[in-house]
């Protein structure tokens, strides 16, 4: 399972920042037909977003299209176990996507809502909020 990471930064290391508000981008489907969208706010860790889109792919067995519509851009740094304190920010032990709520996850197009539906079920076991399914037909209704 390759960790996904950024292939350059511009800086190092990161401030720890805050997730306000809703999201204003990627909120909406864009490619597929069929999304998971999440509805709490959340550090998506790398090895968290492949695991569920490894639970996806292996689910549609090679059936459709597959987006991620997040990236792990934001490096999380992390101290040894039992370092005195001070000396300075931990090395970068791994990289998250920051997710508020609205933002989609994933999407899908090219299979059946029935089929989609069960494999977005199962990416959400691996995800650490609350998300809900989402298609085209009703993101056109609002």
């Amino acid at each position: 399972m390759a960790n996904l990471l950024p292939a350059k930064t511009k800086y190092r290391k990161v401030h720890k920042g805050r997730v306000y508000g809703q999201a204003s981008s990627c909120n909406k489907l864009a490619f597929g037909d069929f999304a998971i969208q999440a509805l709490d706010r959340a550090w998506l860790t790398s090895s968290q977003l492949e695991a569920a889109r490894v639970a996806i792919t292996r689910h549609l067995k090679r059936r459709g299209k597959v987006w991620m519509r997040v990236f792990p851009h934001k490096p999380v740094t992390k101290k040894p176990a039992e370092v005195r304190m001070g000396q300075g920010k931990g090395p970068v032990e791994y990289y998250v996507a920051v997710v508020k709520p609205g933002t989609v996850i994933f999407e899908i197009a090219g299979v059946a809502p029935s089929l989609a539906r069960e494999a977005m079920r199962l990416a959400d076991f691996k995800l650490p909020f609350r998300s809900r399914f989402i298609s085209r037909e009703e993101q056109e209704q609002y």
